[in-house]
């Protein structure tokens, strides 16, 4: 008789939903190191507004239930879990502006930002987990996890903080320069964006440096930092 082969495992369908927890920070604080703080940012992408950092030190006995990476939350929870956030933690945002980040590239404005916000805090940590595989110099001890808003807790409530933050101000931004659309797209690279650069031309909050942007200017002819601040409008 032929053997009969054995069937193929299948994947499990019911696998949980992995979350971030405190593991990390929990793991410092029995070894005496406190405070924790986890820091994340966001706006790294955009062709316009500053990109924002955040820093977050969580009270152990008081962490917001159903803090997750700021990119699987919609934007009224982003919204319920900053309040939150802001209630029982310890939290300081910083803000790379463009001006910066067309100097310096947006990498490193984005470190910049985020060693701000951890020095911005009202009580120094002594360990800071950030989000990425680039340290900052932050003044105390800092570890890198790579997609840490989707594994340390404290990073994820730092990408909540950094996100909500950012969405207002690009809201605002919004209402000061109607026709742009950022209060929708929050200066992302999406089609109603590129129309409304080829139609009205860059803003002064729309970084000169990224390429999109760059190439709407040099159509308008500008050849210097001077005719480029007569062509933005305020």
């Amino acid at each position: 008789m032929a053997k009969t082969s054995k069937p193929s495992p299948r994947l499990p369908l019911n696998e949980p939903i992995l979350r971030p927890t405190f593991r990390r920070e929990r793991r410092a604080l029995n070894k005496g190191i406190f405070p924790v703080a986890g820091c994340d940012e966001a706006g790294r992408g955009p062709l316009a507004g500053p990109v924002v950092a955040a820093a977050v030190v969580l009270d152990p006995k008081r962490i917001p239930r159903g803090l997750n990476d700021s990119k699987k939350l919609d934007a009224e929870e982003r919204e319920k879990l900053y309040e939150k956030i802001c209630a029982t933690a310890q939290v300081a945002v910083a803000f790379g502006a463009v001006e910066r980040i067309d100097r310096d590239n947006i990498l490193r404005a984005s470190l910049w930002a985020l060693a701000r916000a951890v020095r911005a805090l009202s009580v120094q940590p002594k360990l800071v987990f950030v989000d990425g595989n680039q340290k900052i110099d932050c003044g105390c001890e800092c570890q890198t996890v790579v997609s840490g808003d989707a594994l340390v807790v404290s990073v994820a409530a730092a990408s909540i903080v950094a996100k909500v933050t950012r969405d207002r101000l690009m809201t605002r931004l919004g209402l000061a320069h109607p026709g742009y659309g950022f209060e929708r797209h929050m200066g992302y690279s999406v089609p109603e964006h590129f129309a409304a650069l080829a139609r009205l031309g860059p803003t002064i909050h729309h970084r000169k440096s990224f390429a999109p942007v760059a190439a709407k200017l040099a159509t308008l002819g500008a050849a210097s930092d001077d005719v480029v601040a007569e062509l933005l409008p305020l």
